[in-house]
């Protein structure tokens, strides 16, 4: 590889590691203000009837925490790729199939940048 060469694979590198630390930031923030969305909601269940379903005014507490319980757990989930999509930045393996160990195209990574499988493999995983 020329110094050229390294030059721009180490400026690709970057830019990939700010774009993922971003997303990162981003993911986290939700996974915080899901956190305060649910403490909040735990505050005011603990001030209502334990009976709640019967709210003329709306949505229930009950149905409220599940919902957010939902996202909560989703964006955790989104936490934990956006750390392992950085890991394997850092080991060179990121944009490389888990499965078949093709590079997976970089619209797809565009689109989900902490994808650790191509479509046809994911869709193999999701099939079954």
């Amino acid at each position: 590889m020329t110094a050229d060469t390294e030059g721009t694979a180490g400026a690709t590198r970057q830019a990939l590691r700010s774009m993922l630390a971003e997303e990162q930031a981003r993911v986290l923030a939700r996974v915080a203000k899901l956190e305060v969305d649910i403490d909040a909601l735990t505050s005011a269940r603990r001030s209502e009837s334990d009976d709640d379903e019967h709210d003329p005014e709306g949505v229930t507490l009950s149905s409220q925490w599940s919902m957010l319980g939902g996202l909560l757990e989703s964006a955790r989930e989104d936490a934990r790729q956006a750390e392992s999509a950085l890991h394997r930045l850092a080991e060179g393996t990121y944009g490389v199939c888990a499965s078949c160990g093709n590079a997976i195209p970089a619209e797809q990574l565009e689109v989900r940048p902490f994808r650790e499988r191509c479509v046809p493999c994911a869709s193999k995983l999701e099939r079954g």
